[in-house]
């Protein structure tokens, strides 16, 4: 797990004078691997590495050059994450192909199996990847990002060049090296304020997107960045007939899980598990355990009622037999720490609990090098609450088309917080109207009284028409989780995961996120995700033979976030400061925003997600363009030996 920077330039000339321009973006990313930093140019290629020791710790320094034995210097890879599948692929290269490696690593692994199976080769990598390879030979740049988007990565191109980065900051730094400009898109602010988070492959400054999930690329020096898309996830469920059939399909799916973590448990340093209330980390956490007797486990919470899993993911350490640490957090340590996280996060994600998994990160980090953790079981096995919705709008699909228009107008006559108001009014909407994904912030009739600069072209089907493109003959609920691994997950789960760990140099792996996990997970039938009663079934019944019974029907909270309360309470002061002090008259309505504060605050209705949103851009606007805050970034964060 590392950062990478790269740039592509017009000429080699060119990329002589950049090679400082690259040293010098790369501290601000060096959190992402404190342990070894290093630049290298040759031709019109400069990369520049920052490398956090996992695997192989005494090789595999990059950037890494490799070649076959007719021409050894032809490649060099820049490679962020980790291939959890290389072993088995170093083999196979070798028997076949007669590969030759000199070190013990999985980056040289990438490298080798482009050289002997093409581009294609992205499709044999089951792990987490971005990663840049300059083929001097042909001089062209060929690089990819993983299937669901676990690892990031932004890109600039300008005359001065194609750069490609872990970090967006990074890119920022080359601005005038590339000759790009910072101003802000206002679109993907608009996309933000109705997702909560900016989806791909937008960032909020308009020069600089991301590589999307699932996609590989060229460059050349001088040309243009040719993307193809070589991942599409697709759902080929078939019914379960009998109960032989079923214990079949859970069989499989604790055998592919199994599998999965043993492989995310690769590593040279020690490995250890996020631990939550539900099952996903608990399922994950017991797995681990099979490898690791001496595993630890940890969660994090709140000294408020209802808004921890303290006590319920004590309980499952305690059942399982692992070593167990706790961290709460305060709302003075929220307020104090946002701008912080917020520096790491490059872009807003307005999820609070990103805050909680900040401050767990950080805690974690003195006692390991790697977590596990249980992002994007939702997603694949049918894991949230909404996704029952289709079942309780069922009603609605029976009603003429014109009779539903009606009802969504009647809708808009009946007050914010009256009961049966939302109903009526998602009722009203085919799926694609009503289905945002996992997150909805603001609807557009709310953001005109925020936005100084609404614009009504502006739709999250800009984000969702693909996906739903794609999933036209499937049923709603499938086409759901379709939808949220093209958003939320890659927007939202995945950035918050990514960002809050590497900021404290710690790597997080998701062994849900698999290839041959999603494999298994895309042929479950509906009604073995979603039941009248409960969620993710057939994960559940699988998981009946791994993890203490407690928590096989338990429903997830996550890590909770009382910004309702501690916004009427002990945040609303420090959030009225930031409202006020915040230079974004340009782009929102303050008058408007202090309005919903108040509202809040008297408890006439909850504005708590909105206003979450509205402050966390605040602040990031003071960091990124006003630059008038400016967190103190701590040095990497070494409290133990590793």
């Amino acid at each position: 797990m590392c950062g990478l920077l790269g740039l592509v330039c017009p000429t080699e000339e060119n990329a002589g004078f950049a090679v400082d321009a690259v040293a010098k973006a790369l501290p601000c990313q060096r959190h992402r691997g404190p342990d070894e930093s290093d630049t290298w140019q040759g031709g019109e290629a400069v990369f520049g590495f920052n490398r956090l020791s996992i695997i192989d710790l005494e090789h595999s320094h990059q950037p890494l050059t490799w070649g076959p034995p007719e021409n050894p210097g032809r490649y060099t890879i820049n490679f962020n994450g980790e291939i959890y599948n290389y072993l088995e692929l170093r083999a196979e290269l070798a028997e076949h192909y007669g590969a030759r490696f000199n070190t013990d690593g999985d980056t040289e692994v990438i490298v080798a199996a482009y050289h002997y199976l093409g581009t294609a080769m992205v499709g044999r990598l089951r792990g987490m990847f971005a990663f840049l390879i300059w083929d001097s030979e042909r001089r062209v740049v060929f690089g990819a990002r993983d299937p669901f988007g676990i690892k990031p990565l932004f890109y600039a191109d300008g005359p001065g060049g194609t750069a490609f980065a872990s970090e967006k900051k990074s890119l920022l730094s080359l601005a005038t090296t590339l000759r790009i400009g910072e101003d802000i898109d206002h679109k993907a602010l608009q996309h933000y304020l109705t997702l909560q988070y900016v989806p791909e492959p937008e960032t909020l400054h308009r020069q600089i997107r991301r590589i999307e999930s699932g996609t590989s690329f060229t460059v050349s020096p001088g040309g243009r960045l040719v993307t193809e898309r070589y991942f599409v996830p697709n759902f080929t469920s078939k019914p379960v007939r009998n109960d032989s059939e079923a214990r079949r399909l859970h069989d499989q799916v604790v055998d592919v899980m199994r599998d999965s973590v043993a492989k995310h448990m690769r590593a040279d340093v020690t490995v250890g598990s996020f631990l939550s209330g539900g099952i996903d980390s608990t399922a994950i956490a017991c797995l681990a355990k099979e490898h690791n007797p001496n595993l630890i486990t940890f969660t994090t919470g709140f000294e408020r009622q209802g808004y921890s899993e303290v006590d319920v993911a004590a309980e499952s350490a305690a059942a399982i037999g692992v070593k167990h640490v706790i961290r709460t957090v305060s709302p003075e340590e929220m307020m104090e720490t946002l701008p912080l996280i917020i520096w790491y996060l490059d872009d807003p994600v307005a999820d609070p609990a990103l805050v909680p998994l900040w401050f767990i990160a950080r805690e974690a980090r003195q006692h390991v090098k790697v977590v596990l953790s249980g992002e994007g079981a939702d997603e694949l096995f049918g894991g949230y609450t909404i996704y029952r919705e289709p079942l309780s709008l069922a009603p609605f699909e029976r009603v003429p088309g014109s009779l539903r228009k009606a009802m969504g107008k009647v809708s808009t006559a009946i007050p914010d917080g009256v009961r049966g108001k939302d109903l009526l009014r998602r009722g009203a909407l085919s799926l694609e109207d009503r289905y945002y994904g996992n997150a909805r912030i603001f609807r557009d009739d709310q953001l005109k009284s925020v936005m100084a600069a609404f614009d009504p072209g502006v739709s999250h089907r800009d984000v969702t028409a693909e996906p739903y493109r794609t999933s036209e003959h499937w049923d709603p609920v499938t086409r759901m989780q379709h939808v949220d691994l093209f958003t939320w997950l890659r927007g939202d789960i995945l950035v918050k995961a990514d960002k809050v760990t590497m900021a404290n140099s710690l790597e997080l792996r998701v062994p849900f996120l698999d290839n041959e996990v999603f494999r298994v997970a895309s042929g479950i039938p509906l009604d073995q995700k979603i039941t009248p009663e409960t969620t993710k079934y057939a994960l559940r019944q699988a998981m009946k033979q791994v993890v203490p019974a407690h928590v096989l029907n338990r429903r997830k909270l996550g890590f909770p976030v009382p910004i309702r309360h501690w916004l009427r309470d002990e945040m609303h002061d420090w959030a009225r400061n930031i409202i006020q002090q915040s230079q974004t008259e340009r782009l929102l309505n303050k008058t408007a925003i202090l309005q919903l504060l108040e509202e809040h605050r008297s408890g006439v209705l909850d504005h708590s997600r909105r206003l979450w949103a509205l402050l966390v851009f605040m602040i990031w606007h003071g960091i990124f363009v006003e630059g008038r805050l400016s967190p103190e970034v701590p040095e990497p964060y070494y409290p133990v030996k590793l």
